[in-house]
């Protein structure tokens, strides 16, 4: 189910053919990092795996739409960033992995 739902967040980057190309490859890098994180966690918190991988799906689906909705953005992304915030100390890579993600689907112009 996580491997699904991180394809199909590749799926949208792919389809999102408005993004400029140097924030398309970073969104690529951020995912691909992601999934290495996410297939860690999983192995000791599977459920919060599944979460985190839900919330990054709703997250950049919302982000690149080609007419983003700016509070739909805001919502997914502040979904996203809280269910990590446990994770901070147990696992700061995933945390910083996140963060950044958030940051860079904020950031696509909306």
């Amino acid at each position: 189910m996580i491997d699904e739902t991180l394809a199909k967040i590749q799926q949208q980057l792919e389809r999102s053919s408005h993004l400029p190309t140097d924030k398309l490859a970073e969104l690529r890098d951020l995912v691909a990092q992601l999934k290495t994180e996410i297939a860690t966690i999983s192995k000791s918190d599977p459920e919060q795996a599944r979460s985190i991988a839900g919330f990054t799906e709703v997250s950049a689906r919302e982000a690149t739409r080609s007419q983003p909705r700016p509070d739909s953005v805001k919502s997914a992304i502040a979904g996203l960033e809280s269910t990590v915030r446990g994770f901070e100390v147990a696992n700061p890579k995933l945390t910083a992995v996140v963060n950044r993600l958030a940051e860079a689907l904020s950031n696509l112009g909306i």
